[in-house]
């Protein structure tokens, strides 16, 4: 499929242009090979972590003897794909370089390659991931220690998705993320079946193919939405699908797509009732048919990412700013333009959607079953997610990218407001309380790992005060005054990155200092007040420095954008100063009232403790903590007579 794809949508001439200097017969086929190699390994390695971790029944804290089993297996296809990964890279500079192999290698090119180009810094990162998922994958026993191996795995996956087509596209915020939802369903999809191929033991096959349907289902449905949002960027008109050889590559996909959900139908409705009834001759046959399928599909999507596409890459745009945003350069920003000048951005848009309606299900599903849930709580959840839609998709986030002073106005939109609202949603009780546990006890399901993440060391060391403030505080200057703000805001994974990260920080630092939720530490309310006034002084320090200084924050970022209508770039930054110092006392005022309420509240309720330990003690005659005070005070007392 591999080679008839390539000949069919010109990528084995891809890149080759007539006159110029060629790589060769060798690279030109043996970079294609070596991607499906790489795709494939990573896609087992995937499978077989995720399923030892999150599908296979434990022992206990440890893996069971099955799961070890696979992570053994993915151990050694780790290794394979950090070899095929390297492969990856020397073909990949040679077809770059348009230079025969030896001669693309022998200089310092390569060097240069993995430590400068994008393209290179991403495999590079997945070679040393996929080097640490076989080291940790060798060497793990725990359960915990698995998940965490799974979780790279996933990462180093994903990496090169950031790179090529997608990050190259017009509308790159549609295509990246779409991509990198792409390649992570299909690869805990095709992945899992890899690792239920490999189990022989038919009680534990039944059980955990029975899981595994479940998130193939999700997978399915990820693979089909993404998979059709690259196609939308890529193609650029429906008609290309017939008309291009792009778009005929397309459609096979599609059909393949098609064929894999009726192996899952196939596999709901016959073979996993008779895998349950001990006959898994069956479902070993329809699943290797599977495989088959999804190699071919594999096959596919490596002819896809080496063929031209219909929309070229970098298309030429009405200004300079479209080659670095990914749009073209908005008009003069008003009030009505902060809201219309929406950006498509995937990945907050997913993030809004599903937090929002996975909240709503759980207090759903509390309402159902006749347990209250407060409408104050569902409120602020509702309106922090509102804010975070606010702050990345519509205007406040294109003109983010040109304006200084409007990013430092999201910053801290992202960091101080939309944390506190969702913090005082407690979504992790509501998740405690609507998540059904895990019908086998050897398998942890959703809530169980829920509370194994509460409860974790981690989470432990992160809840003290002083490091949550140490992590907000020394990102925030550590972003700023350095190179890192510029080089993040250059790529859309780094604005992504970015603005996580401000959400992320902020929701653990007033996690640690408002949070009603389980699994924070129990810290003095007098102590909490002091770590958020410290956290309000150090931002308005920041301000003042940035308000003081006589040097351009990010000029080679912001100067590049040159609009006609935007003041100078002193004068922006200035402003950006009184926004970072006058806005972030703003929240910070309200989160502090909320803390002297909550202390009020706490000693209210403690002096009602003692009331009611007190009452008791008088009526049943039993000691109370005010009947031993006072107890031992007439022994004090009585002592101090008789001296």
């Amino acid at each position: 499929m591999l080679v008839v794809a390539l000949l069919a949508g010109g990528g084995a001439g891809a890149g080759q242009v007539a006159g110029l200097p060629a790589p060769g017969t060798g690279t030109t086929w043996g970079l294609p090979v070596a991607l499906l190699l790489s795709n494939v390994l990573g896609t087992v390695t995937v499978g077989f972590t995720v399923t030892a971790a999150f599908l296979l029944p434990g022992d206990g804290e440890l893996v069971s003897a099955a799961g070890h089993r696979l992570v053994r297996r993915a151990a050694i296809a780790a290794l394979c794909w950090a070899v095929a990964s390297a492969v990856v890279i020397v073909l990949t500079l040679s077809d770059l370089l348009g230079a025969p192999l030896p001669q693309a290698v022998s200089g310092p090119g390569l060097a240069s390659f993995v430590t400068s180009v994008p393209t290179g810094q991403m495999y590079m990162a997945q070679v040393g991931l996929a080097l640490v998922v076989a080291v940790g994958a060798a060497r793990l026993l725990r359960r915990n220690a698995a998940a965490g191996t799974a979780l790279l795995a996933v990462v180093a996956v994903l990496l090169p998705g950031f790179t090529g087509h997608a990050a190259s596209a017009g509308n790159h915020e549609v295509a990246v993320t779409s991509l990198v939802f792409h390649v992570v369903a299909a690869a805990l999809w095709a992945g899992g079946l890899t690792a239920l191929l490999t189990l022989r033991a038919t009680g534990v096959l039944a059980a955990t193919a029975a899981r595994y349907s479940r998130l193939a289902l999700c997978c399915f449905v990820v693979v089909a939405l993404s998979g059709a949002a690259n196609a939308w960027v890529r193609l650029g008109s429906i008609d290309q699908l017939w008309r291009s050889a792009y778009g005929v590559l397309v459609l096979g996909k599609m059909a393949a797509l098609v064929t894999l959900g009726g192996f899952g139908a196939v596999h709901r409705r016959r073979t996993l009732p008779a895998l349950r009834a001990r006959a898994p001759g069956a479902f070993r046959r329809f699943a290797a048919a599977e495989a088959v399928v999804f190699a071919a599909t594999f096959g596919l999507a490596v002819a896809l990412s080496r063929s031209p596409t219909p929309v070229p890459s970098n298309p030429p745009g009405p200004d300079r700013a479209t080659g670095l945003l990914g749009f073209a350069m908005p008009p003069a920003p008003t009030v009505g333009r902060m809201v219309t000048e929406a950006v498509p951005d995937l990945f907050f848009l997913t993030v809004v959607v599903v937090t929002a309606g996975a909240y709503l299900a759980g207090v759903w599903r509390l309402r159902r079953r006749g347990d209250a849930w407060p409408v104050e709580r569902t409120a602020c959840w509702l309106g922090g997610v509102a804010v975070l839609g606010a702050a990345t998709l519509l205007g406040f986030g294109r003109y983010a990218y040109i304006l200084f002073s409007v990013h430092m106005a999201q910053h801290m939109v992202l960091a101080m407001v939309v944390p506190v609202l969702l913090v005082l949603g407690a979504p992790a009780t509501l998740a405690l309380r609507a998540l059904r546990p895990s019908p086998d006890p050897a398998v942890r399901g959703p809530r169980e790992w829920l509370l194994v993440a509460l409860h974790s060391r981690l989470t432990r060391l992160l809840t003290h005060p002083v490091v949550a403030l140490a992590i907000v505080v020394v990102s925030l200057y550590a972003l700023y005054f350095s190179n890192l703000f510029v080089v993040l805001m250059r790529t859309h994974l780094g604005h992504l990155v970015m603005l996580t990260h401000f959400v992320v920080t902020g929701y653990l630092f007033f996690w640690v200092v408002v949070g009603i939720d389980p699994g924070r530490r129990r810290v003095p309310h007098h102590a909490l007040i002091l770590v958020h006034f410290a956290s309000m002084t150090f931002h308005a320090f920041f301000g003042v420095v940035l308000m003081l200084a006589t040097g351009l924050l990010a000029a080679s970022w912001f100067g590049a954008l040159h609009p006609a209508w935007r003041a100078s770039l002193a004068s922006d930054q200035k402003l950006a100063a009184g926004i970072a110092w006058a806005f972030g006392e703003i929240p910070g005022v309200a989160v502090m009232a909320v803390l002297i309420l909550q202390w009020i509240r706490a000693d209210e309720r403690e002096q009602r403790r003692l009331d009611r330990a007190a009452a008791r003690a008088e009526t049943e005659g039993a000691d109370d903590d005010l009947a031993r005070y006072n107890a031992f005070l007439r022994t004090l007392s009585v002592r101090a007579n008789r001296r």
